[in-house]
């Protein structure tokens, strides 16, 4: 039962020219999904979807003229909404926010092979197929044409990874100082291209949505912050016995409290008592942004790949409103019911493999963010108290920071402040309950 859908309301413009086609026959797609871009003289909008549904047809195309009551496409509406993250493969990938990392909101446009181009020049030749495909207003299109930018090789911070002019901007200055990413600009030979097959059965998996953004967000928070990495082992033995003794009066309650929230409310005492780890590099590089608010990623594993939701204003939370709250995101984020929204705004990030193994690890930093903490599993050990050997727990800390901004001894003391801050887990509630 296939509904026709048909150019809304869109005031005074008559005419408007269809410029984008942001879906294709059989996706699914949500209410309020932009459907199409057009452009009149004045302003460029998108056309939203009125309902979920499936697109049978698409009964435009670029260029073509359209006015209210015209018709669009052809959706079969469906009986319950489907995951927010399903979009077409039109857009370009959704921003991470965040970066997150990235986000699993929109698809991501089909790979494609690296265009020569000499390190610390722009691109000659645009590549007009991934040019269409990319996801641009007009004016930001017209702004790459004018620099020569292949609106393919850009990434988008915008809604749903929309370009924008900003991110136009970023890739001409990443260029002009390291070259074409992915081309040798920074001196990398090109992985060759190897035919697997001939040294016996092989089986090829497309990598998800997640896994590309994530690839390209850490790769270049790697290439481009000089990572150190401090260690450390916080005495987590008290913490610990007052973490089972919340279990047992909350687990009745369906509230599981799990060593996260400690860890949260921690780096909050450590940001507070060293700001600059609150900071980040405005986009010039030359001036340090300040936070006065406390966020804090957290790293969560799904079946598709890493996310990283942010819980906001920690400092004003109880170790219980982190607990509940800390589920709630895990379910959403198994679900691919987070919004881009859900992963920004991050002051610190929290990347937790204590609950599968390993003894020290080194985290990428979340850029915009300048220091991540990494947690492995933690052991119990014989500590000398100046006396004696008495079994403690440990709690492994890897706490990796962006060079240009922290120092070395301020990491080691900021990881100092942690161990001792764990070790007296009464104070971390104390103020959120005040």
């Amino acid at each position: 039962m296939s509904k026709e859908i048909l150019v809304p309301n869109i005031g005074d413009f008559d005419g408007v020219e269809v410029i984008e086609i942001l879906v294709a026959p059989g996706d699914t797609v949500q209410a309020e999904d932009s459907l199409i871009s057009v452009e009149s003289d004045k302003a460029a909008m998108e056309i939203p979807a009125p309902e979920a549904g499936i697109i049978q047809e698409i009964r435009v195309e670029v260029g073509d003229t359209v006015s209210e009551g015209s018709l669009i496409l052809m959706l079969e509406p469906t009986g319950a909404a489907e995951s927010a993250d399903v979009a077409s493969p039109a857009p370009a990938p959704s921003s991470s926010q965040a970066p997150s990392p990235a986000t699993p909101a929109a698809a991501t446009p089909k790979p494609k092979p690296p265009v020569a181009a000499a390190p610390r020049s722009m691109p000659t030749r645009i590549d007009e197929a991934s040019f269409v495909r990319a996801y641009a207003g007009p004016g930001v299109r017209k702004f790459a044409r004018e620099l020569g930018v292949d609106l393919g090789r850009v990434a988008g911070s915008g809604r749903k990874g929309r370009i924008t002019a900003d991110d136009i901007k970023g890739f001409v200055k990443q260029v002009m100082t390291q070259g074409m990413p992915g081309d040798g600009g920074l001196q990398v030979t090109p992985m060759p291209e190897i035919d697997f097959s001939k040294w016996g059965e092989v089986e090829t998996r497309a990598l998800t949505k997640i896994n590309k953004l994530t690839g390209q967000f850490l790769h270049r928070n790697w290439v481009t912050i000089p990572h150190v990495t401090q260690f450390d082992d916080a005495d987590i033995t008290d913490m610990e016995a007052m973490r089972k003794a919340m279990v047992a009066e909350y687990k009745p309650k369906g509230i599981g409290i799990t060593p996260l929230v400690f860890l949260m409310k921690a780096i909050v005492k450590g940001l507070q008592e060293y700001p600059r780890f609150n900071s980040s590099l405005d986009a010039s590089g030359e001036n340090l942004v300040f936070k006065q608010y406390f966020n804090v990623g957290i790293a969560v594993d799904t079946p598709d790949g890493l996310v990283v939701p942010v819980v906001r204003d920690v400092d004003k939370k109880s170790l219980v409103d982190l607990a509940i709250e800390l589920g709630e995101i895990s379910v959403k984020a198994r679900d691919k019911k987070l919004k881009p929204g859900d992963m920004q705004g991050g002051c610190m990030t929290i990347s937790s493999l204590g609950g599968i193994g390993g003894t020290k690890f080194t985290p990428i930093v979340n850029a915009p963010e300048v220091a991540i903490l990494g947690v492995s599993r933690s052991k119990m050990q014989p500590v000398w108290n100046g006396e004696e050997f008495v079994p403690r727990l440990m709690l492994p800390l890897a706490l990796s920071y962006d060079h240009r901004v922290i120092d070395g001894a301020d990491g080691a003391r900021f990881t100092t402040y942690l161990s001792k801050v764990l070790a007296d887990p009464e104070s971390l509630d104390s103020e959120s309950q005040a």
